[in-house]
């Protein structure tokens, strides 16, 4: 089944599941044009959220690897009229830098979505780590950061 072929369908439900098929299979000389035309689904609501999907699939497994620069990039010009979707790929890049210790800004941090503080106060990066358990958006936040403060001392404690 093409994208001509899912547009065709009426009902959003099917129209998601057939793209969410099709962006998980795609090659990447093709997943440009396939996720602009995805976007270009008159239900952009659901056509985002299936980009959405997709990219977050795609980031979490190339974000440890030199692949990732140039994918984050060729994403970004392909989601640029979408700003949740090109948001998502910044905070991927924080996200990214974080975890490698690359260089990034605290403010960058705070300032982020819920979804990136929430993921990185349970990583490994202690500055950020720190940040989030005094300064996260939220309670849950600020309570994840601390929970894996704690584990995370305890575990150096028995080393």
């Amino acid at each position: 089944m093409n994208v001509h072929d899912i547009l065709q369908n009426p009902d959003e439900h099917v129209r998601f599941a057939a793209y969410l098929d099709k962006l998980g299979h795609v090659g990447d000389p093709d997943e440009v044009d396939l996720v602009s035309r995805v976007l270009a689904d008159p239900d952009r609501t659901m056509a985002q959220s299936a980009v959405l999907r997709h990219l977050d699939r795609r980031a979490a497994g190339l974000h440890p690897g030199p692949a990732y620069e140039e994918w984050a990039q060729t994403m970004t010009q392909a989601t640029t009229d979408h700003p949740f979707l090109a948001q998502r790929l910044r905070e991927w890049s924080l996200f990214r830098a974080v975890t490698l210790k690359l260089p990034w800004q605290p403010g960058d941090l705070l300032a982020s979505s819920n979804w990136l503080q929430l993921r990185t106060a349970t990583g490994t990066n202690t500055e950020a780590v720190e940040i989030l358990a005094e300064a996260g958006r939220t309670k849950r936040i600020r309570n994840a950061a601390r929970a894996g403060r704690t584990h995370r001392s305890s575990n150096e404690a028995r080393l």
